[in-house]
């Protein structure tokens, strides 16, 4: 829902920066404190948010929008998807409290039957609803307070920043405001407070993000308390393991530190021999296969006694003397002559 990347934020003429490489996510129906000491970046990272202000470095996506591709006449359209609400309220004096809450349904082109429906509920909703035709200059603070935020919820937006919203109220009204973000929280919408209030935050334990210098020193997602003396936490570096004998060398600029691994010690080489062991679930043979095993026997053996007659070294050849073929003349064969042949 909120997501901020790397962002770093510098005015001219501090010595330090606003915000320095503050990364956050913020998820959907969330309920979000940021605390910390006046000057810590509060009010500078809310006004990343509304727009009013651009980084330096990094990304802001809010509600799924690149805050990069917001153009200058695009901003008011994005803000009115966003429900804020001020520590000064930041009312209109010459309207009452029905036409104050009107007024930015108006802006937003909702019709004059919608607005009439829209605006009785939503006083309701912050219990304003007898109050609705007085001005702002005839109300306490608390109310006033509720005004401005029946005017933020009034256009049903998914996200919704306060900004020390409790900051000019007593305890009591202070608890009847976190009531009703509360409450609001519970329909849905994704809420940020900014506060230095101890009390309210430790009551309800919800997340808590403290900020110290510009970053980020300390994030509690559930069951957070007021924190403010955290000390930022450092990047742990990659572990690299040394080998005997061998020191670490100082990766230069543009090399990858080198990893070493470890041989295996004597327990891990007893798993590895475990589970070596294990044999496989043996294959149970059907019918078929029984059969078909059967008839191929005598084929496969016969293979195998051929395969194993070549593997054997043949007999050597022993050479033996043979006579001298020798040609045999016959004489020829005397013919015998009839003598009532001859004349």
């Amino acid at each position: 829902m909120i997501l901020l990347d790397s962002v770093t934020k510098r005015y001219s003429g501090d010595a330090e920066p606003a915000l320095d490489n503050v990364s956050l996510h913020i998820e959907p129906n969330e309920f979000v404190f940021l605390v910390g000491k006046s000057g810590a970046g509060k009010s500078t990272l809310i006004k990343m948010l509304t727009k009013e202000e651009t980084p330096d470095s990094g990304k802001i996506i809010v509600g799924g929008i690149d805050l990069d591709y917001v153009k200058k006449r695009h901003v008011p359209g994005y803000r009115r998807r966003l429900g804020v609400v001020f520590q000064d309220f930041k009312l209109l004096p010459r309207r009452t409290v029905y036409e104050n809450v009107a007024f930015a349904l108006e802006i937003m082109g909702m019709s004059s039957k919608d607005i009439r429906k829209t605006v009785p509920k939503v006083l309701e909703l912050v219990d304003l609803l007898d109050q609705a035709n007085k001005f702002p200059g005839q109300l306490s603070g608390g109310q006033q307070q509720r005004v401005s935020i029946a005017r933020s919820v009034a256009r049903q937006p998914k996200i919704l920043i306060a900004d020390e919203p409790t900051g000019q109220l007593d305890k009591l009204t202070t608890a009847e405001i976190i009531d009703l973000l509360c409450k609001i929280n519970d329909f849905g919408t994704t809420i940020l407070v900014t506060t230095h209030n101890e009390n309210i935050v430790n009551n309800l334990q919800k997340r808590v993000v403290t900020l110290k210098k510009g970053r980020i020193v300390n994030d509690q997602k559930n069951n957070g308390i007021y924190k403010l003396d955290e000390t930022p936490v450092p990047e742990r570096p990659a572990r690299i393991l040394q080998a005997p004998g061998h020191a670490l060398r100082r990766p230069l600029a543009f090399e990858r530190p080198r990893m070493v691994v470890q041989a295996p010690t004597a327990k891990e080489e007893d798993k590895i021999e475990k589970v070596e062991a294990v044999k496989k679930p043996e294959k149970i043979e059907t019918k078929k296969e029984v059969k078909m095993s059967k008839a191929l026997k005598p084929a496969k053996e016969k293979k195998e006694v051929l395969k194993a007659a070549a593997k054997k070294p043949s007999a050597p050849r022993v050479r033996t003397k043979t006579m001298p073929s020798m040609t045999v003349r016959t004489a020829p064969k005397k013919v015998k002559i009839a003598k009532s042949n001859v004349i």
